[in-house]
């Protein structure tokens, strides 16, 4: 509205009647959203290097400010010995390269790589990998869109909330709060994106979580409205500061939103009860901290023995005898019919169970514990749970209650009130605290409180287990990581229930508005490496989640506390120690812009290669070329020479598990040759499908 607000300004000075009646009609024929959506949106490429054709900025002095005049954009012309020939509406200039910089639109075409720059391995070898992508993220959700269009089953995302306090950049400029097209360039900013994450989300059952506050809540709800018209879409209110942020002549704010977008069938997860009653969590017997593990104190001998599970009934028809640590488990003694069931990780270490074998029978006989499959542990499978003894208790006063039976006989036992704050559109729980389950935690990991407003991490949590609890296997992606939250969360999730959810992060490398101004007067530019250091993706969300995985803060030491029962309103079921750290995998990379000849001509392979890997499902080794006519790993392969086809065939045919394969080829009939030899397998062919996806994107295929 920006613009047609500034043209009436100017009728008025000339015929303030016929501004009066423009500004009624505009007023009564807007109807839903109305914003400038064609605001230009570039961003600088400091670390591409600029070529032939390439649009540019001329970078300010070193230790200068910016000016207006190193906003203009120019063309490069030639580059020869290090300085570049440039030229804007008919003027020439020559400008060392090093004082350039690439400015990019979001409609030009780029075809992104990924560079890894560490990454850390606390999971099994075959266990799928997080990501943290360093990036802007409208390139990183076109790179996401070749990899993971309609696969993604919950995008999670706390994006700027546009209050006028420099929180976020628009064309490489923080936006303020006396910017009349503010709001315009918060929508057209955050509808370009939207549109990328619904090309990514499963129209079949996903969801899409947004946070926002005061400021922009009334427009993203519009704005949602209109880019989701077919989704069913819920706000809820979570109170994430008790004491109240203030606002200056108004109450305090202590509360935010969260917009809830439901894609198809996808729905809250329902803990199954009765009314406003919910299933109470079983306990998992095998103990899962460290400290329990086979032979150590804390449980002794007695807590490792056979429990043999009959194959057909699941039902436990044996405990057997606790055997010493100098015992092979496997020289137990076998019932036909049943699996003798240790509390065996699997990575293979020897556990405790939670309980004696003389405890375990009486619960067996109360009917509180359950068996079930588990068809991703070949060391240990069958999961058993339990309810501790105490659980009469909490029945005696009336906290819990038995609703019934299920098929294999255990009881329903529920809790007769509490935890309903989560099933409300209200959350008020003192764990959604930011200050307490936020800022304090990131603060004990990496010791500074540079990055403001992290949340709590298990608001986090609760927002995703609502949705992706039925889901072991899900994708999930923030693309506004900011601190790392939502994958710390996905891990304490994948922790407390065993499941292999995927977490990829995108977050740029920024330095807040009063770093970036004692950089420039300490002479640094953006690219520098005492600048880039200092950036989020660098020293927080990277550091989080490297950290956390390992258990320690960023000095090496061991991490204080458990992810247990934060003010009394978390109950995983079971102590977490911080200390013990994540069961998980993590990769960090930075994205990058490759030219089209060099990938058309397969020179640029290792450039786009963990994009193949992370489409492929991000695990095991990813694939780099080495002089080999094809070359797989358990999970993908890639063919570079056809000559190799049937060799290749046979390999894939040969590795079970190898789901997604890539044929370098430029014939359409080769292509479809691969796909009828390897049923039941994604193929894709490269490099054509890589550069039109990209292409289409670049040239305004999302408007």
């Amino acid at each position: 509205m920006a613009n047609i607000n500034e043209t009436i300004s100017e009728v008025a000075k000339l015929n303030p009647e016929l501004a009066r009646q423009i500004q009624k009609y505009v007023k009564d024929h807007s109807y839903g959203l109305v914003f400038e959506r064609n605001l230009p949106e570039a961003i600088r490429l400091y670390k591409k290097e600029p070529i032939a054709g390439d649009i540019v900025n001329i970078l300010p002095v070193r230790g200068e400010e910016e000016k207006d005049e190193n906003k203009v954009s120019w063309v490069v012309k030639s580059i020869k010995d290090g300085v570049a020939s440039l030229e804007h509406d008919g003027e020439t200039k020559d400008v060392p390269v090093e004082d350039i910089v690439v400015l990019i639109s979001y409609r030009d075409v780029i075809y992104p790589g990924l560079k890894e720059i560490d990454r850390v391995e606390q999971g099994n070898p075959d266990d799928p990998y997080h990501m943290v992508i360093n990036s802007e993220n409208y390139h990183a959700l076109e790179a996401l869109t070749y990899a993971y269009a309609g696969k993604v089953d919950c995008i999670y995302i706390d994006p700027p909330y546009n209050s006028g306090a420099k929180d976020w950049k628009y064309n490489n400029d923080y936006v303020v709060v006396d910017d009349q097209y503010r709001h315009s360039k918060w929508l057209a900013f955050m509808e370009r994106r939207l549109k990328l994450a619904k090309q990514l989300l499963n129209p079949k059952d996903s969801v899409l979580l947004v946070t926002i506050d005061e400021r922009e809540y009334a427009r993203l709800s519009l704005l949602l409205e209109q880019n989701f018209p077919e989704a069913t879409i819920q706000m809820v209110s979570i109170t994430i500061n008790p004491s109240g942020a203030v606002r200056k002549n108004l109450f305090a704010r202590s509360d935010e939103y969260m917009f809830i977008v439901l894609i198809g069938d996808a729905h809250v997860n329902q803990v199954k009860g009765f009314g406003d009653e919910t299933e109470v969590r079983w306990w998992y017997l095998r103990r899962l901290e460290y400290a329990s593990r086979r032979g150590t104190v804390k449980g002794g001998v007695a807590q490792f023995y056979p429990i043999y599970v009959d194959d057909a009934t699941l039902n436990i028809v044996k405990i057997g005898e606790p055997i010493t640590s100098d015992v092979d488990r496997y020289s137990v003694p076998q019932i036909d019919g049943t699996t003798a069931v240790f509390p065996v990780k699997d990575d293979g270490m020897e556990m405790n169970w939670g309980v004696t074998g003389e405890t375990l029978q009486r619960l067996i006989d109360e009917q509180v514990v359950q068996v079930v499959k588990n068809t991703r542990s070949q060391n240990q499978p069958y999961t058993i749970k339990y309810l501790s003894e105490n659980y009469k208790e909490k029945i005696d006063e009336g906290r819990w209650a038995v609703r019934g039976y299920r098929e294999d006989g255990s009881k329903i036992v529920v809790e007769t009130g509490g935890k309903l704050t989560r099933t409300t559109t209200v959350w008020s729980s003192k764990q959604y605290d930011a200050k307490t389950y936020g800022t304090t935690i990131l603060k004990s990991i990496v010791k500074d409180d540079r990055f403001s407003f992290p949340k709590s991490l298990y608001s986090v949590y609760d927002a995703l287990k609502n949705f992706v609890s039925e889901k072991p296997d899900a994708l999930i992606i923030d693309f506004f990581a900011g601190s790392g939250t939502t994958l710390h969360a996905v891990s304490l999730l994948n922790a407390v229930d065993d499941g292999r959810r995927r977490c990829i992060c995108v977050t740029n490398n920024e330095v807040s508005a009063d770093e970036q101004k004692k950089f420039i007067k300490d002479g640094l530019r953006p690219y520098d490496m005492d600048w880039e250091k200092y950036g989020i993706a660098n020293y927080v969300t990277w550091v989080r989640t490297k950290c956390s995985i390992n258990g320690v803060d960023v000095d090496g030491n061991p991490l204080d506390g458990d992810y247990g029962k934060p003010s009394k309103g978390l109950d995983l079921g079971f102590k977490l120690k911080k200390s013990d750290g994540f069961k998980a995998n993590a990769v960090f990379c930075e994205l990058t812009y490759e030219s089209a000849w060099p990938i058309r001509l397969d020179r640029a392979f290792d450039a786009i290669a963990p994009i193949l890997w992370m489409q492929a499902g991000c695990q095991g080794p990813i694939i780099k070329r080495i002089g080999k006519s094809y070359l797989t790993t358990d999970f993908y392969g890639v063919l570079f020479d056809y000559g190799q086809a049937s060799k290749f065939c046979e390999k894939v045919k040969k590795t079970q598990s190898i789901t997604t394969v890539f044929v370098v080829t430029d014939d359409q009939r080769r292509y479809s040759n691969m796909c009828k030899r390897l049923p039941g397998v994604e193929v894709h062919r490269l490099y054509e499908t890589f550069l039109r996806t990209f292409e289409i994107c670049g040239e305004g295929g999302l408007d």
